[in-house]
Order: C-alpha cells, then sequence, then structure tokens
C-alpha cells in the first residue's frame, strides 16, 4: 500500500524570497502598464484635447458616424449642420475626429 502514501522529502533549509514570489505579479502590472494602462491614458488625454479646442466651422465625425461642420460650440453641447437646413445638437465628447477642411463638401 506504500504506492498510495508519498514519501516526504525533507525540504531544504530556509525560506525563499519574499521578492522572488512576487517578482512574476510585478512584472505583468509593469506590461499591463506599458502596453495597456499608458497609451490608453494618452489617447484620451489627446481626446480631451481635441474636444475642448472645437470651434464654428470645423468639419468633424461623431461617434455614431454623422459627418457635418460645427455651425455653434457651447460648453457642453455643439451644434453640428450635417446637411443644408438641418442642424443637430449634439454632446460634444461624441466627436472622435476632426476632419480637413473641404471634407464635407466633397461626399
Amino acid at each position: 500500500m506504500d504506492f498510495f502514501i508519498s514519501d516526504a522529502w525533507a525540504q531544504a533549509a530556509g525560506q525563499p524570497d519574499p521578492f522572488m514570489s512576487f517578482l512574476p505579479l510585478i512584472l505583468i502590472f509593469v506590461i499591463f502598464y506599458f502596453l495597456l494602462i499608458r497609451p490608453q491614458t494618452k489617447r484620451a488625454k489627446e481626446h480631451r484635447k481635441m474636444v475642448s479646442e472645437l470651434k464654428a466651422g470645423d468639419e468633424v465625425v461623431t461617434g455614431g458616424g454623422i459627418l457635418g461642420r460645427i455651425t455653434e460650440a457651447g460648453e457642453q453641447f455643439i451644434k453640428v449642420e450635417v446637411a443644408d437646413g438641418v442642424v443637430l445638437k449634439i454632446q460634444r465628447q461624441t466627436v472622435i475626429s476632426i476632419l480637413p477642411k473641404g471634407t464635407v463638401k466633397s461626399v
């Protein structure tokens, strides 16, 4: 019946270094920081800057895919003309990019 019971082998004297046991966790966090967290915060900072600089006359694309020209820029909302006489009021944060001048006319 000895094959059901494993033999107890003597352990080496001394405790493992606590730093070495946390090293893989620390390395994973560092990799996540440089590959995921840092680029995302940089992108969010650039988006906030772009949204704060929106002004009348800019041609923009919203998160929903609406293409238009800003006619009025308020504190929280902007008015975007999407066609002749059609103006939509949208939140500033939904703008995902500013297009080069003349893009709206060419579409």
